[in-house]
């Protein structure tokens, strides 16, 4: 029976490095608390990075793509061809990540996970942006049998983990690609979450009333197909995605590596989910970036106890609202290390 081996994840906690990061941020020439969520934001990258002077630099996006097989059943309104049309359109610098990515200086490269096309014949087969990490051509019809067999679904975690091992910089965004993947969300926040899967499915691509609720029959039936997959391995590997997998494993690999993994939306977050679950503490190294409009999102990010920054109305994926959300880490940093404290600048504090 094949198995997957997670690093041990360090923990981040450490009262004395809290309690000076804290003044650090209180002594500022501020009211205290006036920056608002910038200053929980500087303390968080300084308990992510073990410093009172947290720096953020050479930022990666590494876009995961793969195709389902449960898009069959008619679970999202575009083609699976749609998919690979968008790989295109990515290593052409066409996309929403492209022009985020160009636009802050970070480097982007899109990771071939499982895309049911052949890239190795195409005209983009040695284009230096596009990794071949390909498993198979597209997860399995999870209707019927396992998105992934656990052999699978290990080869992509540890792919995963070696997208992400050793990487320049130290923040690294994880965005998908991949029709039909907010089905596979869904269906892994309802089992690892213990959620009815009616609260977790939107509309994902843009489908109408009877298109939801068709979704939400054949992800119950799916389920159910399913109900004995219970350890986290056995989840992901019968309801998940082979991108899924894979981000799951590079945001293991980054948070062994002590990195900052700032997260995108409801797919990027169950990836997240799916990490913390198999490598215990990965999620302590989240910042998350936007909360999307999917419905199941609001739920994760419940179930992880998280504060995202921006509420912008999103749910394209891609590491678009990551992107968007960067500055305001780069600003978080600059306060804390450039801004005079009250002393440096013979400002007289707060009466106490």
């Amino acid at each position: 029976m094949p198995t997957f081996t997670a690093p041990t994840i360090a923990t981040i906690e450490n009262n004395e490095r809290r309690q000076q990061l804290q003044q650090i941020i209180d002594l500022k020439t501020k009211p205290r608390g006036a920056l608002g969520r910038l200053e929980s934001l500087a303390l968080q990258i300084g308990m992510i990075q073990g410093t009172t002077r947290p720096q953020i630099y050479q930022p990666q996006i590494r876009v995961f793509a793969a195709d389902h097989g449960l898009t069959k059943h008619g679970t999202s309104a575009y083609p699976s061809a749609v998919t690979a049309q968008m790989v295109y359109n990515f290593l052409q610098g066409g996309a929403a990540i492209n022009v985020f990515a160009r636009q802050h200086d970070i480097e982007l490269k899109v990771v071939d996970a499982g895309v049911d096309a052949d890239f190795a014949n195409s005209p983009f087969k040695d284009h230096p942006q596009l990794l071949d990490y390909k498993v198979r051509y597209g997860s399995r019809d999870a209707m019927s049998e396992p998105a992934m067999s656990e052999a699978e679904c290990i080869a992509a975690l540890s792919s995963g983990m070696e997208v992400a091992k050793g990487l320049a910089g130290n923040l690294l965004i994880v965005g998908e690609m991949g029709i039909g993947n907010t089905s596979a969300a869904s269906l892994l926040l309802a089992r690892l979450g213990e959620m009815s899967i009616a609260d977790c499915i939107g509309r994902g691509t843009g489908l109408d009333d009877a298109g939801l609720q068709h979704k939400t029959t054949v992800l119950t039936q799916v389920l159910q197909r399913h109900k004995n997959a219970q350890t986290p391995l056995e989840v992901l590997a019968a309801l998940g995605g082979l991108e899924i997998a894979m981000m799951a494993g590079a945001l293991i690999q980054a948070a062994s590596e002590r990195r900052i993994l700032l997260i995108d939306g409801f797919i990027a977050s169950s990836a997240l989910l799916a990490a913390d679950h198999l490598a215990p503490g990965v999620a302590q190294y989240a910042i998350f970036a936007h909360h999307s409009v999917e419905p199941g999102h609001a739920h994760l990010l419940k179930l992880l106890n998280a504060e995202p920054l921006l509420d912008m109305g999103m749910r394209l994926g891609e590491g678009s609202g990551a992107a968007l959300a960067y500055p305001l880490l780069l600003s978080a940093c600059s306060f804390i290390n450039e801004m005079a404290s009250f002393s440096d600048a013979g400002i007289s504090e707060q009466n106490s």
